[in-house]
């Protein structure tokens, strides 16, 4: 009876640790969702709030934002969709090698649309700044690419405009 009840308690045990694991699609991207719309209501003094942005300019930027997301959340799910039919494509037994170089130029060219997306829309923010916003805006994309990267950005961005 105990050895049963010693097995029952371990396995909970092991159930417990394997369910506390993050997965490849869980909380690394969860900045975007929940989470990062709390940080953003909160406002822990960001990027944005370096800009000292007037209201109207915060305002365009939300609108330009949410316009950004509207156009690019299709191509995202595209995407994950042709990189999950990659994976089938090259797990079958015998693969078709023009299949998976068709599906290849699909992916590079959502991935390159999103992208003149994204420059498109931080351009546009960039035109509504003044000089003195303009400097720090580039100086800021300077020291991203030093390591920061590019999702902390626009985290901050973001969570200046609120």
């Amino acid at each position: 009876m105990k050895t049963k009840v010693l097995m029952i308690a371990v396995l909970l045990g092991f159930s417990t640790v394997l369910i506390a694991q993050p997965t490849e699609n869980g909380p690394k991207k969860s900045f975007r969702g929940h989470e990062h719309e709390m940080q953003m209501e909160e406002g822990d003094g960001g990027f944005g709030k370096g800009l000292n942005l007037t209201d109207a300019q915060k305002d365009a930027f939300k609108q330009g934002m949410m316009a950004m997301q509207k156009e690019v959340k299709p191509l995202h799910n595209e995407l994950g969709e042709a990189m999950a039919h990659q994976k089938t494509l090259v797990s079958v037994d015998k693969p078709d090698m023009a299949a998976i170089n068709k599906n290849i130029e699909k992916i590079g060219a959502l991935k390159v649309e999103i992208a003149k997306l994204q420059m498109k829309h931080r351009l546009d923010m960039r035109a509504q700044l003044t000089d003195e916003q303009r400097m720090k805006f580039d100086a800021f994309k300077a020291n991203m690419k030093k390591g920061r990267g590019h999702g902390r950005m626009m985290q901050e961005m973001h969570e200046g405009m609120e």
